[in-house]
C-alpha cells in the first residue's frame, strides 16, 4: 500500500509541476492543458496536483508495513 500511495504521489507531483511549466514556458507537455473543462484554470489544477502529491506521500509515509 506505501509503494501504491508513493507512485501515485509521484505523478500527482510530477503532473502538477508539468502543468506549471506548460503555463509559465508554453512547452506542451502535461495533462493538464489537455483537460478541456480546466480552461481557464490550469494553474489552479496544477497547484491542487502538487498539494495532492506531497498529501499522498505523507500519507505513504504514515501507512503501516504489515
Amino acid at each position: 500500500m506505501k509503494q501504491l500511495l508513493e507512485i501515485l504521489g509521484f505523478i500527482a507531483l510530477l503532473q502538477g509541476a508539468l502543468g506549471l511549466v506548460h503555463e509559465f514556458t508554453d512547452w506542451h507537455i502535461g495533462v493538464v492543458q489537455r483537460l478541456g473543462f480546466l480552461d481557464g484554470y490550469e494553474i489552479y489544477a496544477s497547484v491542487v496536483l502538487i498539494v495532492a502529491g506531497l498529501a499522498l506521500f505523507a500519507a505513504g509515509d504514515s501507512a503501516q508495513q504489515p
